[in-house]
């Protein structure tokens, strides 16, 4: 798929994994919306970032677990571009607890994170996927989790809700075909000030620090790494439908004590 000239939506894109693929998109000539919640300021780095590469880049306030702001999001894009090529749902969110501990979340908890890590992005995917019809063709990348394979993650909640993601790609590849392709990045433990803030600085360097050290290809995942792959599944991959891919330097072969993304 030539992306050159093409408009893809990033969702979370104010930090982290979105903002280095809001980036990498744009130095290939891509025009993005960048979406937020509450970062507003990440949000407008961003887009400075992307138009200093020579593309267009809006940023646009919008909750992915509120239908009304998921159809409004794909409204705003239509309206300055007229065209949706590609959709990235990578805004997540998550509750750092032990999964040991069966009093650590609420229903409150699951609700939420299902709404925002779920339900989010089959909202985002409904609301762009007429224009990518109409259009003949669009692709859309969820981004998961390797807690969604192995069961080790932040919580029991983030990873449930990471598995329904999985399993909702393999569904939307089957209904959106011919036209849409749907596919899903698993990564392990990114090197993001979001797992920092939520582990703490000493957890979360001692983590780090075992997972270079036992993981096959004795690398920690990068945001940078990550966007690699999903600019990959929007340009490279046209024959490639309902996959969900790890990357995570092998960490799913066998180590099992890290937290995931």
């Amino acid at each position: 798929m030539d992306i050159s000239g093409c408009v893809a939506i990033i969702t979370g894109a104010s930090s982290g994994i979105g903002a280095a693929t809001a980036r990498l998109l744009a130095s290939k000539n891509c025009n993005i919306a960048v979406n937020y919640r509450e970062n507003a300021d990440g949000a407008a780095e961003t887009v400075a970032d992307c138009e200093a590469l020579g593309v267009e880049a809006v940023a646009i306030k919008a909750d992915v677990s509120s239908d009304g702001d998921c159809r409004n999001l794909a409204a705003a894009v239509m309206e300055k571009w007229g065209r949706i090529d590609a959709l990235i749902n990578n805004a997540g969110t998550t509750r750092f607890a032990d999964a040991a501990d069966l009093e650590a979340l609420s229903a409150d908890d699951f609700a939420e994170l299902f709404a925002v890590n779920v339900t989010g992005p089959y909202m985002m995917i409904r609301a762009v996927a007429p224009h990518m019809k109409a259009a003949g063709r669009g692709a859309i990348v969820n981004v998961s989790s390797l807690a969604a394979v192995t069961g080790v993650g932040s919580s029991v909640a983030y990873s449930a809700s990471k598995g329904a993601l999985n399993t909702m790609t393999l569904t939307l590849a089957r209904a959106l075909a011919p036209e849409i392709r749907v596919n899903c990045c698993c990564p392990g433990m990114v090197d993001t000030r979001w797992n920092r803030a939520g582990l703490g600085d000493d957890r979360y360097d001692k983590l780090r620090d075992e997972v270079s050290a036992t993981v096959p290809l004795r690398h920690v995942i990068e945001a940078e790494d990550v966007a690699g792959m999903l600019a990959w599944m929007v340009e490279g991959a046209d024959y490639m439908t309902g996959e969900v891919v790890m990357l995570d330097s092998g960490m799913h072969l066998g180590f099992g004590t890290a937290a995931a993304r």
